[in-house]
């Protein structure tokens, strides 16, 4: 059975309403991506790192509880775990600001199984961090000669725009490792001061992978593929309670259509047709819409038990 190895941070979200704490749920833009997934029956692994204290405690019995394999996270004994502090504004968008207390950021972990058509899915400043980047990359180049499909979702925060420059060969780096590169408005505001997907695509994507995935908040999603295909999806309007895990369930959506629409790395390589993106688009809009409609970062155990019913 094809299965997602994931690559990323885990932190612990204190989510605040109007200056107040309303809600505290473990998090990581990978992380909760997996938890959807493991809810929805998908096999899943996750290599990460945390603190030797009770949230990192926590963080690891959350991911055991949803299925999700945490025996390449490492706990190291000097450090304590990442927090994000997340401000939601009056249409539930927020803003963040992040504490991490890990002295000597390191990565130690032995590669889990990779097998042909499984999919990698990595991003965000932990895809780029120099400290970590050997690890990381030393990971992604062995799931690439494996065989697997790697997703690549860019996630770049304001708070690293002074280290754009410095961290631009990693990124081209996970372009060209990326068979899919999914990347936000913003995102590429902050990196590129872009903001057309057409400009963004063919100045800084296409030289490295064909397949683009550009997202906008309640904007169209936007398609750039092989063969000059361009496609673009509605968003749902509805009013919602938290947008927080939005990106990384859409992430998690689109690995689910993968899988459950039995893409593989093959097809990949050779183009997908219009009717397989419409697919797995639905399916990444699904999980999006599903996350922001709670306060926690991925989708409800009942919604996975829906998804477990399709496959």
């Amino acid at each position: 059975m094809r299965k997602v190895i994931g690559i990323g941070e885990t932190v612990l979200d204190i989510i605040f309403k109007n200056d107040q704490p309303i809600q505290a749920v473990p998090g990581g833009s990978t992380f909760n991506a997996l938890i959807s997934l493991a809810r929805s029956g998908v096999p899943t692994s996750f290599i990460s790192e945390t603190g030797n204290d009770r949230i990192g405690q926590m963080i690891i019995q959350f991911l055991k509880d949803n299925g999700c394999n945490a025996d390449c996270v490492n706990v190291y004994p000097d450090s304590k775990s990442p927090l994000s502090l997340a401000f939601l504004n009056e249409q539930n968008n927020a803003d963040y600001i992040f504490y991490k207390d890990h002295p000597h950021d390191r990565l130690d972990f032995t590669y889990p199984e990779v097998n042909p058509d499984d999919v990698v899915l990595f991003g965000s400043y932990y895809a780029l961090n120099p400290v970590i980047r050997p690890q990381v990359k030393g990971f992604l180049d062995y799931a690439h000669e494996r065989g697997a499909i790697l997703y690549y979702d860019v996630n770049f925060r304001a708070s690293h725009q002074h280290e754009v420059m410095k961290l631009t060969p990693n990124l081209l780096e996970n372009f060209e490792l990326a068979d899919i590169v999914r990347g936000s408005s913003e995102d590429f505001d902050i990196l590129f001061k872009k903001s057309d997907p057409d400009v963004i695509y063919r100045s800084q994507i296409m030289f490295y992978t064909k397949k683009f995935v550009y997202t906008q908040a309640d904007k169209p999603v936007e398609l750039r593929a092989e063969a000059g295909l361009k496609k673009q999806y509605p968003i749902e309007s509805f009013n919602p309670v938290s947008t927080i895990g939005a990106g990384d369930n859409f992430n998690a959506g689109f690995i689910f259509g993968l899988l459950h629409h039995n893409i593989t790395q093959k097809e990949m390589a050779n183009g997908l047709t219009g009717e397989q993106w419409d697919r797995v688009i639905e399916s990444a809009l699904q999980f999006s819409a599903e996350s922001c409609r709670s306060l926690y970062n991925y989708v409800s155990p009942e919604f996975g038990r829906q998804m477990k019913d399709k496959q």
